[in-house]
């Protein structure tokens, strides 16, 4: 039942479009490269609270027009192929396109394609979806005073699934008469990567804005960080997903100057010996394990955020 002396207000809001489904097909050469993107943008600003308030509609950008001007863009754009460049087009046409949008917050992701490999020679315009990997952004734009705009921009690994068989291990953890786990000198290693970091960009005047984001070379850094991240895994002789997380972090946030923090989250894909000793006394344990059953649930979760130390930011 409603209390009518109880006031209540619009604390924040943002709207748009969701699940935008995009393929760019880059035909600048004969080989042609794919761009498969899901993209969201979401807009908010003072202007939209009668919308919700008093029911207006007079300053309502439809959510089918948001949806209309990713493909416009997506045609006339340069850089589809850098998430991080597209999302800030995206981003600020809205804000300068409408001068009552205050924020245009842009979320992309990539699918992956990987090109086809046929009689040894990669395919000029054959492709295969080989996981379901992505590569992600997040980016929100923000009116400035005197025409400057703040970025807030985080991108991502999702979904990179890895495993080693040896050079892990787990033990002396905590022992006490809850404890089951047999401790571990050795044992395979699983994990789903979900892995984002964030840059550090000042606010920039709106003619600036695209020079200033063009310096970083955003690519580069997925790259490397996801080179970091399985080259790290897979040589590390792992204590715990927790020592060999912050490792593959560390040096990313070593690597590149424009990242303040690199986060994970690691699930542990577990695998656990059989015990076929019941079966003439065939030996599948310990040093003789070869055959595994996977465990999909319960499965631990390790996450951390790695930052830069206060005042070693290297800005642009």
């Amino acid at each position: 039942m409603s209390n009518p002396s109880v006031n209540v207000y619009l604390d924040k809001q943002e709207y748009g479009k969701d699940r935008v489904r995009l393929l760019k097909v880059h035909r600048d050469s004969k080989v042609h490269r794919v761009d498969d993107l899901t993209i969201r943008v979401l807009l908010s600003g003072a202007s939209f609270t009668t919308s919700y308030t008093e029911a207006s509609n007079k300053a309502v950008v439809a959510t089918d027009s948001m949806k209309n001007t990713c493909y416009v863009l997506a045609k006339s754009s340069k850089v589809v192929d850098t998430l991080e460049l597209f999302a800030a087009e995206l981003g600020n046409h809205f804000v300068n396109t409408y001068a009552w949008v205050e924020g245009a917050h842009v979320t992309i992701i990539r699918h992956r394609w990987a090109r086809m490999i046929i009689d040894g020679k990669p395919h000029t315009h054959s492709f295969w979806r080989d996981g379901d990997e992505t590569r992600q952004t997040d980016l929100l734009v923000k009116r400035g005073s005197n025409g400057r705009r703040s970025i807030e921009l985080k991108s991502a690994i999702a979904g990179l699934l890895v495993l080693k068989t040896t050079g892990s291990s787990f033990e002396d953890f905590v022992r006490d008469e809850y404890t089951t786990l047999p401790e571990a000198k050795d044992r395979i290693l699983s994990t789903c990567v979900d892995a984002n970091w964030e840059f550090n960009i000042p606010s920039v005047s709106t003619e600036n804005l695209a020079a200033t984001l063009a310096q970083i070379p955003f690519n580069n850094i997925y790259d490397s960080i996801r080179d970091v991240t399985c080259k790290t895994f897979a040589e590390d002789e792992s204590a715990s997903v927790q020592a060999t997380l912050y490792k593959m972090a560390a040096q990313s946030i070593q690597n590149w100057k424009w990242l303040d923090r690199v986060s994970y989250a690691l699930p542990n894909r577990h695998f656990f010996a059989v015990d076929l000793s019941y079966f003439r006394g065939t030996k599948n344990l310990a040093e003789h394990a070869d055959v595994y059953q996977p465990l999909a649930d319960p499965s631990g979760l390790i996450t951390a955020t790695i930052a830069r130390a206060p005042g070693t930011s290297a800005r642009l």
